[in-house]
Formats: structure tokens, sequence, C-alpha cells
């Protein structure tokens, strides 16, 4: 099974909609979002995937989590999601919160741990623990825009660049 990381869109629906693209020419059907979405605007393009969403620090729009909820179903939108996927112990949150972050990593208690905030990215192995950030799609940072797909099946991580 194929997971699509994408963090730190920023209110950028052109690289939004060609990572989302590039994800369902992949056969990707699930999508964690790392945080940092921004406006509700976005959220409709997110509509046909099974999606989670870590709050970041600049996910503050009033209608973010209204728009979330109704969107993409309630309880997708949270400060740290913990899901099961294929069998796998995920922590997702955005990283804004680096004692949060830095305590489920050394936890060992998930299989990966993906998050955003910083715009770099980031395949490292802690312990028994893989730690992800993909990226960011949008902001005004240096770094390259991109997002990544883990396959599950192959523990392959491809950062993919737009």
């Amino acid at each position: 099974m194929k997971i699509g990381i994408i963090s730190d869109t920023h209110d950028n629906q052109s690289n939004l909609e060609a990572a989302l693209e590039i994800l369902e020419t992949e056969g990707v059907t699930t999508v964690l979002h790392c945080g940092d979405v921004c406006g509700p605007d976005l959220v409709e393009a997110l509509a046909g995937f099974d999606v989670w969403v870590a709050q970041g620090n600049m996910d503050r729009h009033p209608r973010l989590a209204r728009t979330i909820d109704e969107t993409l179903g309630r309880g997708r939108l949270a400060r740290l999601h913990k899901p099961t996927v294929d069998g796998y112990a995920l922590a997702m949150l955005h990283g804004d919160n680096t004692e949060m972050l830095r305590d489920l990593i050394a936890s060992g208690q998930h299989a990966y741990i993906v998050h955003g905030h910083t715009h770099r990215r980031r395949d490292q192995t802690v312990g028994r623990t893989r730690v992800i950030n993909p990226g960011a799609l949008g902001g005004t940072r240096w770094q390259s825009r991109s997002f990544c797909i883990l396959d599950l099946d192959t523990g392959e991580v491809r950062f993919v660049e737009l």
C-alpha cells in the first residue's frame, strides 16, 4: 500500500493539485497532510482521498476546521493523529511542538512518524522508528517544493519535487 505525505501547502492551490494528480496516477488513496493547509479553499481538492490533517501553527482560519469536518469527515483535523495504516502504527503531527515530536520519536511506539513545519525533507531512522518530513508544497523558503510517497510494502520513501 502506498500513502501520500504532504505538508505546508500554505494555500498553494496549483502545487497541491499537481501533487494530487501524481498521487492519483500512482494509485494512492490515503493522504497524510502534516499541517499548514492555511485556508479552507484547498480542502475541496483533497475530497477524493482518505485524508488526515495535522493542525499546523498557521492553520488559524476560522472556517478551516468546519470545512475539513464537512468535506473530509469529523475527526480528520487534530494536533496529533495516531492511525494504524495497513497494520503499521503511525503518528502524524505538524512538528511545531518540538518537545512532542521528540517524545514521540523517543517512545519507539510507532513504525513511522510523519511531520512537517521545517519545510526540509527528512527520512531518518531512530531506533525502530522511521521519521519522515515530505518537505513543503508552498511557502516562501528557499527549498524546492516537494511531497513524498511511502510504500508500506517495501518501506521505500520517494520524494517528488515539483
